[in-house]
C-alpha cells in the first residue's frame, strides 16, 4: 500500500517548523559562543577568544547547510513549487511574530531559500524582501540600557558605572580611573559648551568584547547635548585598567568601523541595541551596526535593502569608479551613494596572473581574519538584477567585454552573478595628489601605520601601491585590494645578495634566484609611488619598514603565539601604563 502523499499545506507547515527549529539551534549556539567572551577577558585567554570568533563565523554556514539539506529532503519532488514556498513563508512569518530577534529570523529564512533556489534578483513569494513588520512585533521587557542620574556629582556617577560592571579579575586602580574619566568628560563638556553637570548617562547593559579589550558603551546627556561614551578596559598582568575614554561620534564610529572584527556582545533584542548605537552614530548604516555586533548575514540584508531603496528614490547611473582601473577587478559605483561594486575580471590584466579562485580565496581569508581596522569589509552577493538603463555606456561596454563570466544581459536587465560590495573610500593616490599638503602628509604617515597594523595581524599586503589603499571620512588609511595579500608567516624576508659585477647589478632582470614567497624589504621604496616631501615624510616615520629585521622580528612574535592588539584609537588617547608596567 502506497504511503499517503502529504498535502501542500501540511508540508509547508512541517518545513516552516523545521526552519524555525534550525534558527533556534543557530541562536543557541551563537549565544553559547558569545557568553564565553567575559571569561576569556577575565582570564586573558586571547587565543580562546580568537578561536570563538572563527567558530562564530563558520556557524551560520554550517547550520544553513544542514537545514537546506533537510528541507530539500522533505519537499522532494516539490522542492521548487512556489505555492508551497509561499505558504511556507506565511506560516514561518507567523511563527516568528513573538520573537525578539524576528529580523534575524527573516534573514535566516532568506538564506535557506537562496541556498535551495538560484534566485535572480528577488522573489517576494519566497523571500522577505522587506521585513514583514513595519514596527517591532514584540515589546522589550526591559530597556537595553541602564540609566544613571547625577545626584551625587559627576565623579560619583562615573564611579558608579565602573563599579556596576565588575569582573572576577582584579581592578586595582578603579578609583583613580574614575577620577581620570571624570576629568576627561568634564573637559569635553567645557569644549562643546555644555553644562558642567551631567544630567544622566544611559549605558548598554551588555559589555562589548573584542581583541584584548572590553568596552562599556553608552550616551551622555547634558542639557541639550547628547554624545557617546565609550570606556575601554584592558586586562593585563596586574589587573584590569581603563585604557581610553572616547566621547565623540567620530571616535565611536571608528571603534565600530567596517574595517574591524565584530564585537562579542550578549543581546536579547539586537534591534534595540542597533537603534541605541544609531542614536550616537547617526551616520552609520544599519547594515554596518548589525555587522559590528556579529550579525553579518542580517547586515548584508540591510545593505541590500538600503541599496534598492536608494535606487528607487534616485535616477543616477552606475559609473566606472574614479581612479586607476584595477587589473583584477572591475569597480563601479553610484554617484551620491558611498559603496563600490567589485566584479572579478574574466582575465587579469598583464602582468598579473591571478585566477578567479585565487581572488575568491583571498576575500574569504579577509572575511575570516581579524581586519585590524585596516581592511574594508566586503559583502558577497550573487545574482543581483538591475535595469540596464541604470548603467553608463562606458560601464556597460566594460562589463560586456571584461566580465562575460560574471554578467548576463536579459532584455532590459543586467544580471550580476557575483559581486563584492564595499564602502567607498578615496583612493590614496588621488588623495595624496589632491589634498592639502598637511592632510596628504598625515595620510602618508597613516599609510605606513596601516601596513604595520596589518603586519601585526599577520597580513602582508603584497602590492603596496597607493592605489590599493584608500582614505575614509575619518582620515584613516585602509586597504582594499586583496588579490596579492598573504600571511606574514608565509613570507621569507631577505636582503638581495651583493652583485658580483656592475653589469649584473644594473641589469633589469634579477641575476639571482627568487622563490615565490621571497620578499625584499629594501626594494619596497621602488613600489610606493611617492616622491618629494611625501617620500621624505614616509621615511621619517616608517624607515623601519625597509629593513629585513623589522619583518623578521614581527614574524618571530607571531610565530611564538603572541597576539598583538591593534588599538582603534591613536596611542595618545591611551590614559596610562597598565598596572604591570607602573
Amino acid at each position: 500500500m502506497h504511503q499517503q502523499r502529504i498535502s501542500d499545506s501540511r508540508l509547508s507547515n512541517l518545513c516552516a517548523q523545521a526552519i524555525i527549529a534550525a534558527f533556534e539551534r543557530y541562536q543557541q549556539r551563537h549565544h553559547e559562543i558569545i557568553h564565553r567572551a567575559r571569561k576569556r577577558f577575565e582570564t586573558m585567554d586571547w587565543h580562546g577568544l580568537q578561536a570563538d570568533a572563527a567558530e562564530r563565523l563558520d556557524l551560520y554556514r554550517e547550520i544553513i547547510g544542514e537545514i537546506a539539506t533537510e528541507i530539500q529532503e522533505l519537499l522532494a519532488d516539490r522542492r521548487e513549487d512556489k505555492l508551497i514556498w509561499a505558504g511556507l513563508k506565511a506560516v514561518y512569518s507567523g511563527l516568528i511574530t513573538g520573537r525578539n530577534d524576528w529580523e534575524l529570523a527573516e534573514t535566516f529564512f532568506n538564506s535557506v531559500t537562496r541556498r535551495i533556489f538560484t534566485t535572480v534578483g528577488v522573489d517576494i513569494q519566497i523571500e522577505f524582501v522587506d521585513t514583514d513588520f513595519e514596527t517591532p512585533p514584540t515589546q522589550a521587557r526591559q530597556p537595553i540600557y541602564r540609566s544613571y542620574h547625577s545626584t551625587g556629582g559627576n565623579l560619583h556617577l562615573i564611579r558608579g558605572i565602573l563599579k556596576d560592571y565588575p569582573f572576577s579579575a582584579p581592578y586595582p586602580n578603579l578609583e583613580n580611573d574614575a577620577v581620570t574619566a571624570t576629568t576627561i568628560i568634564e573637559a569635553h563638556l567645557r569644549e562643546i559648551g555644555a553644562l558642567k553637570i551631567i544630567d544622566r548617562v544611559e549605558v548598554v547593559d551588555a559589555v562589548f568584547y573584542r581583541g584584548k579589550s572590553a568596552h562599556i558603551v553608552g550616551r551622555i546627556f547634558s542639557g541639550t547635548h547628547i554624545f557617546p561614551l565609550v570606556l575601554v578596559l584592558m586586562n593585563e598582568t596586574g589587573g584590569i585598567f581603563l585604557d581610553a575614554v572616547l566621547l565623540t561620534e567620530n571616535e565611536a564610529s571608528i571603534v565600530f568601523s567596517f574595517t574591524r572584527a565584530s564585537f562579542h556582545v550578549a543581546v536579547e533584542r539586537p534591534y534595540d541595541l542597533v537603534q541605541f548605537l544609531k542614536s550616537v552614530m547617526p551616520r552609520k548604516r544599519l547594515a554596518e551596526l548589525y555587522i559590528s555586533i556579529g550579525f553579518h548575514k542580517h547586515g548584508k540584508t540591510e545593505l541590500f535593502r538600503d541599496i534598492f531603496h536608494h535606487l528607487a528614490r534616485s535616477d543616477g547611473q552606475f559609473v566606472v569608479a574614479p581612479g586607476k582601473k584595477g587589473m583584477v577587478m572591475i569597480v563601479f559605483t553610484l554617484p551620491g551613494y558611498d559603496v563600490v561594486f567589485k566584479l572579478i575580471r574574466d582575465k587579469s590584466a598583464y602582468p598579473k596572473k591571478i585566477s578567479r579562485q585565487t581572488v575568491l580565496d583571498k576575500y574569504k581569508l579577509v572575511f575570516l581574519h581579524d581586519r585590524a581596522g585596516r581592511m574594508v569589509d566586503a559583502q558577497e552577493f550573487e545574482y543581483l538584477q538591475f535595469e540596464k538603463s541604470r548603467f553608463s555606456e562606458e560601464l556597460l561596454e566594460e562589463l560586456k567585454t571584461e566580465a562575460k563570466k560574471t554578467v548576463e544581459f536579459d532584455g532590459d536587465n543586467v544580471i550580476i552573478k557575483h559581486a563584492y560590495i564595499e564602502r567607498r573610500v578615496i583612493p590614496l593616490d588621488i588623495y595624496a595628489a589632491q589634498a592639502e599638503l598637511d592632510s596628504a602628509k598625515a595620510a602618508i604617515i597613516d599609510y605606513g601605520n596601516a601596513i604595520k597594523d596589518l603586519a601585526a595581524s599577520n597580513i602582508f599586503t603584497g602590492d603596496m601601491l597607493l592605489k590599493n589603499f584608500g582614505v575614509t571620512r575619518h582620515g584613516r588609511v585602509v586597504f582594499y585590494d586583496y588579490d596579492e595579500l598573504c600571511m606574514i608567516t608565509e613570507c621569507n624576508f631577505r636582503n638581495p645578495p651583493k652583485a658580483p659585477s656592475l653589469d649584473e647589478e644594473l641589469s633589469s632582470e634579477p641575476w639571482f634566484s627568487i622563490a615565490e614567497n621571497d620578499i625584499f624589504p629594501t626594494e619596497f621604496r621602488h613600489f610606493l609611488g611617492l616622491g618629494g616631501v611625501l617620500l621624505q615624510t614616509f621615511y621619517q616615520h616608517h624607515e623601519d619598514l625597509f629593513s629585513v629585521e623589522f619583518w623578521k622580528h614581527l614574524q618571530e612574535r607571531i610565530e611564538s603565539g603572541e597576539i598583538i592588539h591593534i588599538f582603534p584609537y591613536p596611542l595618545k588617547k591611551r590614559l596610562q601604563l597598565p598596572p604591570s608596567q607602573q
